[in-house]
């Protein structure tokens, strides 16, 4: 491990935030904290603290010392000195005076004592950091100086490395009691350059940032030296099948046997969204003989349960000749693991207080042997995040292996941290919207109506994919949205590449929910003079590439049997025929009937099928110029030609539309419907 500390960095960040007021204590104290937030071996999603002691003005313009210290929420990689709330040391230090301190009343306190009442709350360790007398402290939970400590023997181990250069603390959940302790175990060792909370992580001291910076990128590097001279654990393998299932087909197994039936009658799942990890030492993990032991055992550090819970749930590896096996192998796995989530609440709840709610009891990583390793989560973020704490569950674990035995806190320990509230807090209390937790593939999603359909899902909390053709505006599309949108490049015409991204959908979300069919464009030519070729294009696009979407759609969703929603759009064409369209409005005449054969023969499967039927909508689905040659035609400009076309006299816009594909997504009882979006035209109305 490497030091990042930069002079012409530092001194950059001193100038840009003295310019709003910001003294140097803090700015630098930012900088570090970037520094080690950044590095995912020391910090992993809002993981880890700092701070520092010093002076500020308060309202009156009197100096007041205060701590500033990690606030609550925000991540290290990127906080601002707002994430760093300043806290009056004065109250903080009386609270060292007292015997007990419950959870409650220490947030109550610390917020009182914060000089802007707006700040977040200060970390759950703020006490420890004010206990302790060095002007900046830093708290990691490096990867490293877990695999030493999280074992039987871990205090003789890192006393081994460390000597009496760090103090060590034997575990207590974070808090006053923990304050306690470890101050008074520094009071012993006042000389120490850090701090080992065994099974939980490291501090380092410094009298300025880049001391306690530096001090902890050497801590940490002298633990990764003691694993190297052992090297990485090669776990054994286990027997695999000759050849593994793909994740496109695996995943939506798994989610359909994880998601939570809410209401029947309504059709209401809570699913959970997937990310799939297949690194080196994820498949050196997940591949391992012995991995029933092992992946069992618990989290590197109780930090992680929240977000992990305690134990991944492990399933059978999937042969690719015998998926219904794997399911049937998987739904046990899931059996048990329900089970074993029941007896451990069981176990230890009331037992240390007040009793608990119970959570949900359904894995938040599955391990698949051959695979890798599925994190999961009500978004792709959350998922992602799972993911990465799995990435440094392998990494540990194997390390901690290399030296001797992978042996966390205990199960009694993670049952406090996993329901503890002020852990709880972090995760957040949002409402959520409509579509979250859902995945919808749009196609044509690249330009307007596809691209406003693909950008209303995900404003109500979807997670979406955006098809297209052009791959460039597919992808521009997703980067517009969101970071957590997939946009692909697709010829819907051809069966091959629509096969190939709803399996890229699956393995990169873990299914689909629903689908927007809307790719197509508007061929032209009297009847009786078009081509059997022009012809035979528009139906191949206008038709039977949207048959295509549906079968893809409908693999999926029967793999995970939560039901579905399929989506079309079929043009005012279907319905009322406009002169030289028959090449356009043939094929959507067709695909009108196609949704309704859809609702027909998959309702019982609970899927459904709608239609939006719109009209004059300036998306540029029409050849070029068309609609302002027919505006100039009769001597309007394009938008009073759109707005004069219909009843209520206003202009139809992708968006319109967009949200009536939200609206029948949302219509759970509705389906076999066609909804008209065209200002008002009688002669396409259906009923």
């Amino acid at each position: 491990m490497q030091s990042q500390w930069k002079d012409a960095d530092a001194q950059a960040a001193v100038q840009q935030y003295a310019a709003r007021g910001i003294n140097e204590d803090l700015a630098l104290r930012t900088y570090t904290t970037r520094l080690l937030g950044r590095d995912p071996r020391l910090v992993l999603h809002g993981g880890g603290n700092t701070s520092v002691k010093t002076t500020v003005k308060d309202t009156f313009g009197a100096d007041v010392p205060v701590l500033c210290v990690k606030g609550s929420g925000w991540d290290m990689a990127v906080i601002e000195p707002q994430g760093l709330p300043a806290v009056r040391m004065d109250v903080l230090t009386k609270l060292g005076t007292l015997n007990r301190l419950s959870d409650e009343d220490m947030v109550n306190v610390q917020r009182g004592a914060l000089l802007d009442s707006t700040s977040p709350n200060p970390s759950i360790e703020t006490l420890l950091h004010a206990f302790l007398p060095h002007k900046f402290i830093d708290h990691t939970h490096a990867n490293a100086v877990l695999a030493l400590s999280d074992q039987p023997n871990g205090e003789e181990l890192c006393r081994k490395v460390y000597g009496d250069r760090v103090v060590l603390v034997p575990y207590v959940m974070p808090g006053f009691d923990l304050a306690k302790k470890a101050a008074a175990m520094f009071a012993t060792n006042p000389k120490a350059e850090g701090m080992v909370l065994l099974k939980h992580g490291i501090f380092s001291f410094g009298a300025t940032a880049r001391e306690a910076y530096e001090r902890m990128i050497r801590l940490v590097t002298e633990a990764e030296e003691a694993i190297a001279k052992i090297g990485r654990k090669k776990f054994a393998p286990a027997e695999l099948p000759a050849k593994i299932a793909s994740a496109a087909d695996v995943a939506p197994i798994l989610r359909g046997l994880v998601a939570e039936l809410v209401d029947d009658n309504e059709g209401l799942w809570k699913r959970l969204v997937f990310d799939l990890r297949s690194g080196p030492d994820v498949m050196n993990f997940v591949n391992g003989a012995d991995i029933a032991r092992y992946s069992q055992q618990g989290v590197p550090t109780p930090d992680h349960t929240i977000r992990t819970k305690n134990w991944p749930m492990v399933v059978p590896a999937p042969d690719a000749g015998n998926l219904d096996g794997f399911r049937t192998g998987a739904k046990a796995a899931l059996d048990a693991y329900v089970a074993g989530y029941h007896a451990y609440f069981a176990r230890h709840n009331g037992k240390r207080g007040d009793a608990k709610k119970e959570l949900d009891p359904f894995p938040r990583v599955i391990l698949v042997p051959g695979l890798g390793a599925f994190g999961l989560g009500k978004s792709k973020k959350d998922a992602r995040i799972a993911a990465d704490l799995m990435d440094c569950t392998a990494e540990v674990v194997a390390d901690a292996e290399a030296l001797g035995t992978f042996n966390p806190v205990t199960e009694a320990d993670l049952f406090d941290v996993e329901y503890w509230s002020l852990e709880q807090a972090k995760l957040g209390k949002e409402a959520e919207k409509p579509f979250a937790r859902q995945v919808v593939v749009v196609t044509g999603g690249g330009s307007g109506i596809g691209a406003a359909t693909a950008k209303a899902f995900a404003a109500q909390g979807a997670e979406v994919a955006v098809l297209d053709l052009n791959a460039d505006a597919a992808q521009k599309v997703a980067k517009e949205i969101g970071s957590t949108v997939l946009g692909l490049g697709c010829d819907v015409t051809k069966p091959a590449d629509v096969r190939k991204a709803f399996d890229a959908v699956c393995a990169a979300f873990g299914g689909v929910d629903i689908v927007v069919s809307n790719a197509g464009a508007a061929f032209q030519g009297r009847i009786g003079d078009v081509s059997d070729e022009q012809l035979r294009k528009s139906f191949e696009l206008n038709f039977f590439s949207h048959q295509t979407v549906a079968q893809n759609a409908i693999r999926v969703m029967r793999a995970q049997g939560l039901g579905g929603n399929l989506l079309f759009n079929t043009s005012k064409q279907a319905v009322n025929p406009g002169p030289d369209f028959g090449p356009y409005g043939l094929p959507k005449a067709a695909l009108l009937f196609l949704t309704r054969q859809y609702a027909l023969d998959h309702g019982a499967e609970g899927i459904r099928a709608n239609a939006v039927n719109a009209d004059r909508i300036n998306t540029g689905i029409f050849a070029d110029g068309m609609l302002e040659a027919r505006a100039k035609a009769r001597g309007l400009t394009t938008q009073q030609y759109l707005r004069e076309g219909n009843l209520l006299k206003r202009e139809v816009k992708a968006a319109d539309v967009a949200q009536a594909f939200v609206d029948l997504a949302l219509a759970r009882k509705t389906t076999g419907s066609v909804t008209t979006v065209d200002g008002g035209n009688i002669a396409a109305a259906l009923r």
